[in-house]
């Protein structure tokens, strides 16, 4: 008998200026992006915590510190590779993502189908096992200012 698992993560960034704004491995053309130590990819790293919950393991600031300088500005499409092969070597697959990222700006939905793909790539999945949505924070909030970006992920991990 297959164990399934689900596993939830969250993330949050404040935008700042002068920063590239990456999302779901995609890079927006804008003026400001997400403060933080790596590429601060908040979808991205919603989803490897997702991923790691599932599987029982510590979350991400466990396995890539914000205070080791090797983790500096770095992809986290690497990131979630790395997740991936962990969870790999414990046993589990990925049966799907679905995730929704929350940002009063820019727009995302255009985006949606390249993040989709760079995801999918990355975590060694088809596109249409990972659902992507958008939504704003309806004007509530720090989210609702446009002064951060949020992101949900849940999955579902079988061993």
């Amino acid at each position: 008998m297959a164990s399934l698992r689900i596993g939830h993560g969250y993330d949050i960034h404040r935008l700042v200026p002068g920063r590239p704004l990456v999302l779901g491995g995609v890079r927006f053309a804008t003026d400001f992006g997400l403060e933080g130590h790596s590429d601060a990819d908040c979808l991205t790293h919603a989803i490897c915590d997702a991923l790691l919950g599932a599987a029982a393991l510590p979350d991400i600031g466990h396995f890539f510190p914000n205070t080791d300088p090797a983790f500096r500005n770095i992809d986290s499409q690497v990131l979630l590779q790395r997740v991936c092969a962990e969870i790999a070597r414990l046993g589990f697959g990925i049966v799907n993502i679905d995730a929704t990222v929350i940002a009063e700006k820019p727009k995302i939905a255009p985006h949606i189908p390249a993040m989709k793909a760079a995801l999918a790539k990355s975590a060694g999945l088809l596109v249409d096992e990972i659902g992507l949505k958008a939504t704003t924070n309806e004007g509530v909030g720090d989210l609702g200012r446009g002064l951060a970006i949020a992101a949900h992920a849940v999955c579902l991990l079988k061993r």
